[in-house]
């Protein structure tokens, strides 16, 4: 079954140089959302459909079909040739290794390595519990294989790798039948032969077999990391390979023959042909588009201290942005067994920006617990079978039956009328669930409204203050299907002042592809003490770096004259066992000024600095880019010609407020200026704004509305 919605707005454009049309896909757990810019007019026309779990290009293909037959395009729809480029941003890679549905991979490995997968780090995320509990490593150990060969620590080659150990390696895998590999051996990230040498032996021997090799993924220093990095890489290559070809050959049947990019973690855009060779750089795909869109956003109106947050169908997300950049990380960590606490999922060396999702979206289940208590998630219904409103075979209570029964949804008006609510079951499902707690359906349904924000909060709270924000000066961004409803209770338990709601929430994640560049970041460890550097060691390195990345952004069609490139380094002092991310100084042989930006980092994050302390480069990093797409946001025209109200609905405000009448706004009717009171609801197509009690909100130049609460 697909659901869709569609309406557009309007950005400030110069005119293209070819084509027309830019296509931007963003595929959730629940829903799965479009985007299609005009580049000639700057008019942004929308869509939804519900993401189709088991192959999600099947629901993206049915999607973009009925958009390419829209008669807002002509009498004949829209002529897939005139789009000229096509986004995507998937949570695809994320979710296969969560789930491990990722391909049965082996990994080969120095031997008396075989166990770094299991051993990890020494570092307990939780010192006092003696029965912890480990993520599983994503290759068996039985599926494990140790050649003899080593490697110093500087790259010399102490045991050479032999003919012998090359056949038998590709004897084992032929024997067990594989379908991806991964070669991690020690310290290839200071010298590869070894790796490149099995890789491509193996690659001859059998070539159907996809082939990870650690230094290409990540050369850099630290076994447990890269070696994870590596499996975690080929055990999706399959899948994402796969996934990927369906997806080009499915657009090209409907004449869409432009090369399809996609979202990594870094918020850049790389090739599919990239994305399949290194699918662990989409891991943090879909989060990061909202993040880029908020930031994006927050510039165009002046706001340059966010805290993006949004929330689908199966998931909540935040960032935090500063200034108006969204904050970065070069390590995160992926299927957590305790989903709040670092330390407690495999580890992710890579750059991208720092998002913190939780498991709570619309279709988060509610259940009563051993003690009669209320909880909420962190499963969810998902798109199939969704919650039990959406009449298509849930049988559990979810945010969404509850935010329909308390009066935040209007039945009629899901997606815009597409998708019809069963208000009628969603309340017989919620009152056997309050029975059981001793409450009404409509207190069980506050009550699982609440959890969830104050889950969210707390999250959110916990996650500015690990960034050392003080966010509430900040201003609130508030997007995705359901997180427009719930921003007001967040925002009021978090002290926050002000919230935005910007036009199009519903589908914004995929409003912020359409503001990304395409990017690849590299990194290569080369250990060099700061009193040692010289501009023949730096230059040597960045140059190797940037003729890598020029290839990279070459395969998604950027010129070497259209790149810039961005120059990092991670310092330390020697002896320590962490490292600070600084820019590198226009003098690459500047040590001062090295010196200089790593003790002003340091002391911002630890409050102090060794000033007589040796310091010592470890990791080098470089970052490509392409020039930024020219899109912003201008003033919005009305979109309908319908009456500013709607109507007005009872709506639960809480415990000691009940049900109250509140006026119901056309999102679409509602001009620049306009000040509407609190407590009321705006409608879109996408989603459903809550205006709290005693709160005002005002349509800001873009359409966006600007919700201020009172003190």
């Amino acid at each position: 079954m697909v659901v869709q919605t569609r309406h557009s707005f309007s950005v400030t454009m110069r005119p293209p140089l070819d084509g027309r049309y830019r296509l931007a896909i963003d595929v959730g757990g629940t829903f799965t959302d479009f985007v299609i810019l005009d580049e000639a007019t700057g008019r942004l026309s929308f869509e939804k459909v519900l993401t189709t779990a088991a192959d999600p290009s099947r629901g993206i293909l049915s999607g973009v079909g009925k958009l390419l037959t829209e008669p807002q395009f002509g009498p004949s729809g829209l002529e897939p040739t005139a789009i000229n480029q096509v986004i995507h941003a998937t949570t695809l890679v994320g979710n296969a290794i969560i789930e491990r549905k990722g391909a049965r991979t082996s990994l080969i490995c120095t031997r008396g390595f075989k166990d770094i997968l299991t051993l990890g780090r020494e570092w307990r995320y939780d010192i006092y519990d003696s029965h912890l509990t480990l993520p599983h490593p994503v290759v068996l150990r039985r599926d494990r294989f140790e050649v003899t060969e080593r490697l110093g620590a500087s790259g010399e080659v102490i045991i050479p790798l032999s003919r012998g150990e090359i056949e038998g390696v590709i004897d084992w895998l032929r024997q067990e039948g594989f379908p991806a590999v991964a070669v991690s051996l020690l310290h290839s990230y200071r010298n590869d032969t070894h790796e490149r040498l099995l890789r491509d032996a193996i690659q001859d021997a059998l070539p159907g077999l996809a082939i990870t090799i650690s230094s290409q993924v990540l050369p850099q220093a630290g076994e447990y990391e890269r070696t994870c990095a590596a499996v975690m890489n080929a055990s999706v290559q399959p899948l994402t390979t796969s996934y990927l070809d369906r997806l080009v050959s499915g657009l090209a049947a409907r004449g869409v023959h432009r090369d399809l990019l996609c979202m990594s973690s870094t918020g850049g855009l790389v090739s599919a042909k990239t994305a399949a060779r290194f699918p662990i750089r989409l891991l943090e795909s879909g989060p990061v588009a909202g993040a880029l869109g908020a930031a994006h956003y927050g510039t165009a109106l002046q706001h340059g201290n966010l805290l993006a947050f949004d929330m689908g169908g199966t998931t909540a997300k935040a960032c935090v942005i500063e200034d108006g950049r969204p904050g970065v990380t070069n390590e995160f960590e992926v299927a957590r067994v305790q989903r709040l606490t670092k330390g407690s999922g495999l580890p992710v060396k890579m750059p991208a920006i720092d998002v913190l999702e939780i498991g709570a979206g619309g279709g988060s289940i509610a259940r009563i617990n051993d003690l009669g208590l209320v909880t909420v998630g962190p499963d969810s219904a998902g798109a199939d079978p969704g919650p039990i409103c959406y009449g298509l075979g849930g049988q559990l209570p979810t945010v969404t039956d509850a935010n329909l029964l308390l009066g935040y949804l209007n039945p009629d008006y899901f997606l815009g009328g597409a998708l019809k609510l069963d208000l009628a079951s969603a309340e017989r499902a919620l009152t056997e669930l309050g029975t059981q707690a001793g409450l009404s359906a409509a207190r069980v349904s506050w009550g699982i409204h609440e959890i969830v924000s104050q889950n969210m909060a707390n999250a959110l709270r916990t996650h500015a203050i690990e960034k050392g924000a003080d966010y509430r000066g900040f201003a609130l961004v508030a997007f995705g299907g359901a997180g427009p409803m719930h921003a007001f209770r967040i925002a009021h338990l978090l002290n926050i002042p002000r919230v935005t709601f910007p036009w199009g929430a519903g589908v914004f994640s995929a409003v912020g592809l359409l503001t990304a560049p395409l990017q690849f970041d590299v990194v290569r460890t080369r250990h060099i003490a700061l009193n040692e550097l010289n501009s023949q060691i730096a230059t040597s390195i960045y140059g190797e770096l940037e003729e890598q990345l020029a290839s990279v952004l070459a395969d998604a069609g950027v010129s070497k004259q259209r790149i810039s490139f961005q120059r990092t380094a991670d310092l330390r002092y020697i002896g320590q066992g962490m490292e600070i991310t600084v820019d590198v100084p226009r003098r690459l042989d500047d040590r001062a000024a090295f010196a200089e930006a790593f003790e002003r980092a340091y002391k911002a994050r630890y409050g102090w600095g060794l000033r007589s302390g040796q310091i010592e480069i470890v990791n080098w990093r470089c970052t490509a880019r392409s020039p930024l797409p020219d899109f912003s946001f201008r003033v919005a025209k009305k979109e309908s010609d319908d009456r500013l109200l709607k109507d007005s609905r009872q709506v639960y405000l809480g415990d000691g407020e009940g049900f109250q009448e509140c006026l119901v706004y056309n999102r679409y009717a509602m001009p620049v200026g306009l000040k509407i009171n609190g407590p009321s609801l705006v409608e879109e197509k996408e989603c459903t704004l809550f205006v709290g009690p005693r709160a005002t909100a005002v349509v800001d130049g873009s359409g966006g509305l600007q919700m201020t609460l009172s003190e």
